[in-house]
């Protein structure tokens, strides 16, 4: 998307779109994940790298629409929205994006291979993660419908259901961390301790991907508190 005077249009009115769009791209790099792994289990190396490139174009342009935001965000924006708190929500949504692309980058750069009894938890795992990291996005697309109704009434019922389902998923998303790093550390004898030590590293850069996108609701929570 073009950058530059557009941007500067959109502060006009709010800031409230560009952040929601930040998101979006943000959870669209994120989603990639899924058949990134498949492409992975299926040894397809070539699919594999050019999906890890698409994670990089989309966290690229991730942070350019962040630096773009940090820049035009105005000092004085009358909102009932502090402008330091916009902008811890732009960094932890931002986070998002790199995560993904540090799943993608080890993987790829190490071709790792993932045991065929875990394949199928690590498709769920990823699945997982990403419904989590779906959800927030849903919540921060609600952000203009609560300014617009002074974070009150039903939309903040609504919104506040929308952050306690975030927080199902994010638990969910750690039963299953247990689960697969249980079921790794039964394979650890037969795999060499390098690679098993990498694929720990990968199940909890995954973690991490859920437990970003819940930082997204936190934050969102937050600011209904205000």
């Amino acid at each position: 998307m073009p950058l530059g005077n557009p941007f500067s249009n959109m502060f006009g009115r709010s800031p409230i779109k560009p952040m929601q769009e930040h998101m979006a791209v943000a959870v669209n790099a994120s989603s990639k994940l899924v058949s990134f792994f498949e492409a992975v289990i299926s040894d397809d190396w070539e699919q594999a790298h050019a999906t890890q490139q698409a994670i990089v174009e989309l966290e690229h342009q991730a942070d350019d629409m962040k630096k773009q935001l940090r820049l035009h965000l105005p000092k004085s924006l009358f909102l009932p929205v502090p402008r330091t708190d916009l902008l811890e929500l732009l960094s932890m949504q931002d986070r998002i994006a790199n995560k993904a692309q540090d799943i993608a980058g080890i993987m790829l750069g190490r071709k790792m291979r993932i045991p065929a009894s875990l394949q199928q938890l690590f498709i769920d795992f990823v699945q997982s993660g990403q419904r989590t990291a779906e959800q927030a996005l849903t919540a921060i697309n609600e952000l203009d419908e609560l300014l617009e109704t002074g974070f009150s009434g039903r939309e903040l019922t609504l919104v506040e259901d929308m952050i306690e389902k975030l927080d199902q998923y994010e638990r969910q998303n750690d039963a299953l961390q247990v689960e697969i790093r249980s079921a790794l550390f039964k394979l650890e004898s037969e795999w060499p301790p390098v690679d098993v030590m990498f694929l720990y590293q990968v199940i909890d850069w995954i973690g991490d991907l859920a437990d970003r996108s819940q930082a997204v609701g936190s934050r969102l929570h937050l600011l209904l508190a205000r």
